[in-house]
């Protein structure tokens, strides 16, 4: 059985799936000290999405799902900010919320999501229909201003992550992805989310 640990949070108003890379400029002065804390120890944090409110200043209400971060690299600012590069290693389930005193802290569970069986054909679905959907919003010039082309790696456990996180999907419908812990029927709901999408997109196009 797990324990759980005390974790510096970091709440964001976004999904960040394990095995995920993404920038982040921390400017806010209790977050300054949570890196400035972390870096000093195992360099890792944790993060879930901000359901309501702000990043800045607290009073913001947070799901109790999210992933564990670790610092990949950091650029310090004379006037305390920082850039830092940051990996999601985890799903990590907050039990308790501690008081924001410096910064928020939570106890926390590992949350796993093993892989019990062959997901090479569902994957090779779900990237073709996230493929589709980026397409769609391309040609729609609604898109993330990326590539079409999916590419996922051979590794079936991170590429089930991967797949959603390359799904332009909104806050609410990623947030239900990362709470999956099924990667079968993670991949089965990516689908049905993604054909819903595109079967709207493209009665857009027919009426244009």
């Amino acid at each position: 059985m797990s324990i759980a640990t005390r974790l510096p949070m970091f709440p964001l108003s976004t999904v960040i799936f394990p095995g995920a890379e993404i920038p982040l400029h921390v400017f806010e002065p209790r977050y300054q000290a949570l890196v400035n804390d972390v870096l000093g120890g195992d360099a890792t944090f944790g993060t879930v999405l901000i359901s309501a409110g702000s990043e800045v200043g607290g009073g913001d209400r947070r799901v109790h799902l999210g992933t564990r971060l670790v610092v990949t690299g950091s650029v310090p600012f004379p006037d305390g900010r920082w850039i830092l590069q940051v990996r999601s290693v985890e799903r990590i389930e907050v039990s308790e919320w501690l008081a924001d005193a410096p910064y928020p802290q939570a106890m926390v569970l590992p949350a796993p999501t093993p892989v019990t069986c062959d997901l090479r054909e569902p994957l090779s679905a779900a990237k073709a229909v996230v493929r589709r959907l980026r397409m769609l919003l391309a040609e729609l010039d609604d898109g993330p201003g990326c590539s079409i082309e999916v590419e996922l790696c051979d590794d079936v456990e991170e590429a089930a992550w991967t797949i959603c996180a390359l799904a332009p999907l909104g806050l609410s419908d990623a947030q239900l992805l990362l709470e999956e812990s099924d990667p079968l029927r993670r991949i089965h709901r990516l689908n049905e989310l993604c054909t819903l999408k595109i079967k709207d997109l493209e009665m857009v196009l027919q009426q244009r």
